[in-house]
């Protein structure tokens, strides 16, 4: 089983790698951004991706979605903090097979990429039932995947200036779209947009 992991945290990384360790046949490559993420994809053919939500530049959801536009067959595991289950729905439609919490049981990500590999799916069970038993939407499900990537660089403390630069848009663009994230978060400053980003993104 060839695994590409994309997280740009060295120590997920290498405890990713730890826990693979021990199985024979696995063979691990590893990138620490959207892009090079994409191109270690392009260049080892991995039999599964591990892909961080959070990376730097291009997101973990934009990462997918490239990789799937590559090649429609490409199994895709989203690793992320966080555990809203609009994020994992938000995964499995840009492609995802399955979304695994960095806090979940170390001992099910083994097996989790071996299903996603075999041609399965992965939720865990606690996710799965908050999704399945959810009454109140999350913010997030009335978002673009444009939107929550302005939010999560927002929360990480880029300006609009900066935010516009890294998507390749005017900074006309980027006011335009964090005018209507104000509007479907209730935020009515840049300040409360900023605390609503950190807020629904933590």
């Amino acid at each position: 089983m060839r695994v590409l992991i994309v997280d740009d945290h060295p120590v997920v990384v290498s405890g990713c790698k730890a826990l693979l360790a021990a199985e024979p046949g696995v063979e691990i490559f590893a990138a620490g951004d959207g892009e090079s993420g994409f191109a270690a994809f392009c260049a080892h053919d991995p039999d599964v991706c591990v892909v961080d939500i959070n990376l730097p530049g291009l997101s973990g959801f934009d990462l997918a979605q490239r990789i799937l536009g590559k090649d429609a067959d490409a199994k895709i595991v989203v690793f992320s903090m966080n555990e809203d289950p609009a994020f994992a729905a938000r995964a499995i439609q840009a492609g995802a097979r399955g979304y695994i919490a960095k806090n979940d049981d170390p001992m099910l990500f083994l097996p989790a990429l071996k299903q996603v590999c075999d041609g399965g799916t992965w939720l865990p069970a606690d996710l799965a039932r908050k999704m399945a038993f959810a009454r109140h939407p999350s913010p997030l499900e009335n978002l673009s995947t444009r939107e929550i990537e302005i939010l999560r660089l927002l929360a990480a403390g880029d300006d609009m200036g900066d935010i516009a630069d890294k998507l390749g848009v005017s900074y006309k663009t980027i006011a335009n779209n964090c005018t209507a994230l104000k509007a479907k978060l209730g935020a009515r400053s840049s300040m409360d947009l900023l605390r609503a980003a950190i807020e629904v993104l933590r």
